[in-house]
């Protein structure tokens, strides 16, 4: 069965993998979005690597504001070969006509300062091109915080695969409101014009000192399985870019596998804890709903992409990622 990434045309094939004698891909726990006391966190890079790393993660991006947090010597301390992983990144902290604009560089080996713009599209591309200049991977975080960005500005940009369908912040506006689309609905929007976009979760995290409170930036709220052949920063950034994982807010995916014909959703139940699975296609349209488990969607290849939805009976989700579908 091809994976996600062959089926894309990305990365290797299996039988060019098996003649290299690369490990079989596994799942890392991981999280792209997170910030210190280097810019607005409240605790220190090792009071927050030491708490992803106590939690169960397998890496972590430090993203400051506009600030490269050194983790040489985090890994150093806390690092270890197959089990934790802290790579360097920025959270590119921009703005047009006081709409904040916010990209993240994952891995970046400079500072990328703002590149600004005559509108918000100009400025995601230039700041966006910025972070590929520096050798880092861009992703899109929290369109809607302060309104900022739409779907159509995301159409627009290039040379970017990665967003953020769900930011643990408080105050990102996920839902959408008024005449502003949801996350979601932006994310179908974007599939729809033509354009692969892969959707994140993040807690997007500040406060680590003020458990249990709601109007807190808090930890542990939204994260990314990536499935790899090993905890390494160039294969965790290539499977992250190549689809190669599901976004989650809690439910936990056993499997999930996608040849030409067939997407299928393996899900690891948890408790008394019941599942829905929602197969969407072009223009957000539902093409299955399912509470079967392997959840299973036979691809007629006339949906334009499919992704899918995993609904906990307590709120939880999972994302899967998009496939997209040439018209036949």
């Amino acid at each position: 069965m091809r994976t996600l990434l062959t089926l894309l045309g990305i990365g290797l094939s299996i039988q060019t993998v098996a003649a290299q004698s690369t490990p079989a891909p596994r799942w890392y726990k991981g999280n792209t979005h997170t910030h210190t006391l280097n810019s607005d966190g409240d605790s220190s890079p090792d009071e927050v690597a030491r708490w992803y790393r106590e939690h169960g993660y397998h890496f972590l991006v430090m993203t400051d504001h506009n600030f490269l947090t050194s983790v040489d010597g985090l890994n150093a301390l806390l690092g270890a070969d197959e089990r934790f992983l802290i790579l360097p990144g920025e959270e590119v902290t921009d703005g047009v006509d006081r709409k904040p604009l916010h990209v993240n560089g994952l891995a970046v080996e400079s500072l990328v300062q703002p590149q600004g713009g005559g509108t918000i599209a100009e400025a995601i591309q230039r700041n966006v091109d910025a972070i590929r200049e520096a050798r880092g991977v861009p992703h899109l975080n929290h369109p809607n915080f302060g309104w900022a960005v739409t779907a159509a500005d995301i159409i627009k940009v290039k040379n970017d695969k990665l967003f953020e369908v769900y930011n643990g912040h408080p105050q990102v506006n996920n839902l959408g409101g008024g005449d502003a689309q949801s996350l979601e609905d932006m994310w179908d929007a974007v599939l729809s014009s033509g354009k692969l976009l892969y959707g994140l979760a993040t807690d997007d995290a500040h406060h680590f000192k003020r458990s249990g409170d709601p109007s807190a930036a808090g930890p542990g709220r939204g994260w990314v399985m990536v499935r790899a052949p090993r905890l390494g920063g160039r294969e965790i950034l290539a499977a992250l870019e190549g689809g190669e994982f599901y976004a989650s807010t809690g439910v936990v995916l056993d499997d999930v596998q996608v040849t030409s014909t067939r997407y299928s959703i393996t899900i690891a139940v948890e408790g008394t804890s019941r599942y829905t699975t929602c197969f969407i296609g072009k223009n957000g349209r539902v093409l299955q709903t399912t509470s079967a488990n392997p959840a299973e969607y036979v691809i007629r290849g006339d949906e334009g992409y499919v992704r899918a939805v995993v609904q906990e009976s307590n709120g939880k989700q999972a994302w899967a990622q998009p496939i997209m579908l040439a018209p036949r």
